[in-house]
């Protein structure tokens, strides 16, 4: 594996602790998003693998040289590590290129062309960073980390602070841009939607502990538990025979036949489609339609059994509290 981290511990006091025995590993090239609430820790993991934190035991490997354990550590400037903070830190008084090239080992600097045609900032390069937008500060901010040839690129929150209408787009350019130049990368965000779509693999963390590690289909179709499943998305609560399943939204549709009926709460534009709350039999379900359905009226709802989520006892209460 390209990126080994071995029963990894950091704490800043015995009552404290942010990360316990955390075990995972990345194959080279890959993305893997690294979800968990906000406070869970999730900055802090990335300043260890950047050495900008200490780790209290475990190990880091990073392309097969050691680069924290018990007998060992090095400096974060040592790690070809690049990382990309959640707020764009460009230097103001300096222009994109000027940016982009600052401390650059001479050894790079042909490639400075290569990666502002690859970053699509070519045009932009003798901007200031009060004159782009912060998807371009972005693509500045990843462009001025690529171009070091780093083993690891670190990406903390990089979607936080872009508009709801330019974060896809920007999403699809930097998933372009780390497959275009086969950079191993692992992005910390606490919002799921900014994953499914450019991940190889998802991870998700809750109070230290790693909960799940596994692509994003099979994370999505098959949670492990009921904080993945909810922390991944919408969760239909369902009791057939006295016992209680879970279901996605997307696998209800309308039936002509069925023994599960309904009646319409709610109907609201989503988008491409409708959000549509119906009350069955007292539960409340939620599912996608093509059109709005009327308020009140009598609706009957399927699905397939295999589409059934379980999970322990415990989950009920989580679910609806």
């Amino acid at each position: 594996m390209f990126l080994e981290v071995k029963d990894l511990k950091k704490y800043y006091s015995s009552k404290d602790k942010l990360i316990r025995n955390l075990n995972f590993s990345v194959e080279k090239g890959d993305i893997v998003s690294f979800i968990g609430e906000s406070g869970s820790g999730k900055t802090t993991f990335l300043k260890c693998l950047a050495g900008l934190e200490k780790i209290n035991s475990g190990t880091i490997k990073l392309n097969g040289a050691v680069l924290n354990d018990k007998n060992s550590f090095v400096a974060p400037n040592k790690r070809k590590i690049g990382f990309v903070f959640q707020d764009y830190p460009l230097f103001p008084h300096l222009n994109i290129i000027e940016n982009i090239s600052i401390n650059l080992e001479k050894k790079f600097l042909s490639k400075i062309d290569y990666i502002l045609t690859l970053t699509n900032l070519q045009d932009l390069s003798h901007r200031y960073p009060h004159q782009l937008s912060g998807g371009e500060q972005q693509r500045a901010c990843i462009a001025r980390a690529l171009i070091r040839e780093p083993d690891l690129l670190l990406l903390d929150e990089p979607f936080s602070n872009l508009d709801s209408n330019i974060k896809l787009s920007i999403q699809e350019e930097i998933h372009k841009i780390i497959k275009e130049t086969k950079t191993t990368t692992i992005l910390v965000t606490h919002d799921i939607r900014d994953t499914f779509n450019i991940s190889d693999k998802i991870l998700i963390f809750k109070a230290g502990v790693l909960q799940q590690y596994d692509n994003p289909e099979s994370m999505y179709c098959n949670p492990i538990n009921c904080y993945c499943a909810k922390i991944l998305g919408d969760l239909n609560q369902i009791t057939i025979d006295n016992k209680t399943y879970y279901l996605r939204p997307e696998k209800i549709k309308l039936s002509d036949d069925s023994k599960f009926e309904g009646v319409v709460e709610k109907s609201l534009f989503a988008g491409k489609e409708y959000k549509v709350s119906v009350n069955v039999n007292n539960e409340n379900w939620i599912f996608f339609n093509d059109s709005p359905l009327e308020k009140n009226k009598k609706i009957k709802l399927d699905f397939d059994n295999e589409d059934l989520l379980e999970f322990d006892s415990t989950c009920s209460n989580f679910f609806t509290s």
